[in-house]
């Protein structure tokens, strides 16, 4: 059902608008990617795309769980199946088919609902013994009714023999954890929750420790400049020219920011050469005949360019929060600091409610990340967060995890972005903002599509539920078996006269089933915001 009704949202076909501007309806499967297709109010988005002409509101809650319509502009990105409330626009396909976000989230639920938690070993541990036991039991059964039961002894004993062999048949230790599986896969995909295995759903109820990442986890994700200071000897626009010109060519958030201030300021860029990206510090690349870094202050301080003039100014700037970045002009061997660009990233508004509900569910908050320290402490501070690593490369994330994990810690670790995918596949359960990078994503096991921390609450939630729903079933199964298996084999004859009888003992084993599947399905009501069903 939650498969179907994902797949519900994508329309069927899509208006699509030829070179020579003639439009007609097309199905959906002969749409590609830079096709121009035109959305008329109340219709769906058909595929994942950029708007080019025209603007208008999109319910997008199918991505972020938020019923507000969000607005777009030519360039804003919207998503295949969110819906297209009032105005009318022209969209490029940029992402079609098997590749789209709700194509994703299916392919994604229905793997999730095939898999296996690491639980049903038990299950299938019991079974090995208990199969040949039952046997067992049945046979000594009949050979106990055929020595010492009552006339006609043999017909009493096929009797309880039978009645064994049904009533054992391990139909609900078989149900016990797929269902449940298969029940909350359903119920995250409805809330956002996308799990990739069910042996993240299983891990992730018993994590102790979260590790986070602050850009796009903690903070909106949505930078913008707010000081540009120059070094003695050169201007605003200089600076924001040299940076500007660098960011073209990065995929970090912090670059878009820098992009759109020297936009707004309208200045020219010049061309760059040789751009390389180092990962946890910054860019560089050859800009008019000189290197030009942009970075942290551990990135410019290696290049031997003396930063001391701005120094203290950088420092007050970090301890307000903002991530300051340092622009040095290499040229004949000879390093020399250009300024520094301060930008803003404010924490996301939900942030401190969330991470204050993870502290009482007994969880601690360790934030990783590549930020200046006291950038980082500020933001911590702010939240409440229990523990800082500042100034952290990729290789360091996944090392911080690793010496958690080994000092006996169960851990997560959220993310989204390229620098985090190593750190989530090292934790013991990977949380990918579905906001963030594909690789975030493939390397997480599960994805929260509306990428912030209230989804790791709700994530928790659905886990620790899971995890108690199958501990219920197998619970069911169990009881029922030692007590079924016994009375089926006539152990209460001798004192009430009573011998089940083969046609009791199959209803009896159905409704264990039925018991079973109707505790799991209890997880389609789960309450995801309160935890409670």
């Amino acid at each position: 059902d939650a498969i179907r009704a994902l797949l519900d949202l994508a329309p069927k076909t899509a208006r699509r608008i030829t070179p020579e501007g003639d439009e007609y309806d097309a199905p959906l499967e002969n749409i590609l990617a830079g096709d121009r297709l035109r959305v008329r109010p109340g219709e769906a988005v058909p595929v994942d795309g950029v708007v080019v002409d025209g603007g208008s509101s999109v319910d997008e809650s199918l991505v972020t769980g938020e019923p507000v319509p969000v607005e777009k502009a030519s360039g804003d990105k919207v998503t295949g199946g969110t819906l297209n409330k009032t105005g009318s626009f022209v969209m490029e396909a940029k992402l079609v088919g098997a590749d789209t976000m709700l194509s994703r989230i299916v392919d994604m639920v229905s793997s999730a609902q095939r898999s296996r938690a690491p639980i049903q070993g038990l299950a299938d541990r019991v079974a090995t013994y208990f199969v040949p036991a039952v046997v067992g039991a049945a046979v000594l059964a009949f050979a106990v009714w055929l020595a010492v039961g009552p006339s006609p002894s043999l017909v009493h004993a096929i009797i309880a023999a039978v009645s064994v062999l049904i009533i054992a048949c391990p139909c609900a230790l078989g149900l016990a954890t797929p269902m449940s599986i298969m029940t909350a896969t359903g119920r995250g995909a409805q809330a956002g929750v996308l799990v990739k295995t069910a042996e993240a759903l299983e891990r992730l109820a018993s994590v102790d420790t979260l590790v986070i990442d602050k850009t796009g986890t903690l903070t909106e994700g949505k930078p913008s400049v707010s000081e540009v200071v120059p070094a003695p000897g050169s201007t605003e626009d200089d600076l924001l020219r040299l940076a500007a010109a660098l960011e073209k060519g990065s995929e970090h958030p912090l670059a878009e920011s820098i992009l759109e201030e020297a936009a707004r300021r309208g200045l020219d860029l010049p061309e760059t050469a040789g751009f390389e990206a180092v990962t946890g510090k910054g860019v560089r690349a050859l800009v008019e005949g000189s290197e030009i870094l942009f970075g942290n202050a551990a990135f410019a301080d290696e290049t031997g360019a003396d930063l001391s003039d701005l120094a203290d100014r950088a420092g007050e700037l970090a301890e307000l929060g903002k991530t300051v970045m340092h622009l040095v002009r290499r040229s004949g061997g000879a390093a020399q600091l250009i300024g520094l660009v301060a930008v803003a990233d404010p924490v996301k508004p939900n942030a401190r409610a969330a991470i204050d509900a993870l502290h009482q569910d007994g969880i601690r908050i360790v934030m990783a990340t590549g930020d200046a320290p006291r950038t980082a402490a500020a933001v911590a501070g702010a939240l409440g967060i229990d523990e800082v690593h500042a100034g952290v490369l990729p290789a360091g994330k996944k090392q911080l995890i690793e010496d958690l994990r080994a000092s006996g810690r169960v851990v997560a670790m959220a993310g989204d972005g390229v620098n985090d995918a190593p750190a989530l596949a090292a934790a013991d359960v990977g949380l990918a903002m579905g906001t963030g990078a594909d690789v975030a994503v493939e390397s997480a096991g599960l994805t929260l599509l509306k990428g912030d921390l209230e989804g790791i609450r709700r994530a928790r939630t659905l886990a620790r539920e899971t995890v108690r729903n199958i501990r219920q079933n197998l619970f069911f199964a169990f009881v029922y078996n030692a007590v079924g298996v016994p009375v089926a084999a006539g152990v209460l004859y001798p004192v009430f006269g009573i011998l089940l009888s083969p046609m009791l003992a199959a209803l009896a084993m159905s409704l264990s089933s039925v018991s079973v599947v109707g505790n799991a399905l209890r997880l389609r009501g789960l309450d995801l915001e309160k935890g409670e069903r």
